[in-house]
């Protein structure tokens, strides 16, 4: 096992020095969903909801939340994205929606928790704009399911 980066010699919580790194093409792909009542689901399908497009507005957090992520996570470095998907599927067999984030940059350091971040903001978003009829929807999930680049190389879930 490796040892945990984000600590110095003398055990405290450093931002890790990336500058003698390679520069590479870095990707993450991320996954989470968020279950609800049917009825909840129904709603957010057919865009009856009065605060608008329930999930285009959480694609646009999901893809805020990725940007920002070094604001968010204390010691994450500032990252230039090159790109930031966001797909939510809803899934009414299960009375869900899936979400699934892709985060790429060519740079110094991986985008696995700018994926991560994006996926969790764009699920709470979900739940913020629909609480008021369903306060027991559930996120759970929210995992890295793919990276690439950097001298780790591939990883795969």
């Amino acid at each position: 096992m490796s040892e945990l980066t984000h600590f110095n010699h003398s055990g405290q919580a450093h931002m890790v020095d990336v500058g003698n790194k390679a520069e590479t093409h870095r990707v993450a792909v991320t996954e989470g969903r968020i279950r609800m009542l049917p009825e909840t689901l129904t709603m957010i399908a057919a865009g009856g909801h009065k605060k608008g497009d329930v999930l285009g507005i959480a694609r646009i957090a999901g893809i805020m939340a990725a940007k920002r992520t070094s604001d968010l996570v204390p010691l994450c470095h500032p990252l230039a994205l090159t790109h930031v998907s966001i797909d939510l599927t809803p899934d009414p067999q299960r009375s869900e929606i899936h979400c699934r984030a892709r985060v790429e940059t060519r740079g110094q350091t991986g985008v696995e928790m700018e994926a991560l971040c994006a996926v969790q903001v764009a699920l709470l978003t979900i739940y913020d704009m629909c609480k008021a009829v369903d306060r027991g929807m559930r996120i759970d999930g929210v995992q890295l399911l793919e990276k690439m680049g950097g001298k780790s190389g591939h990883w795969q879930r």
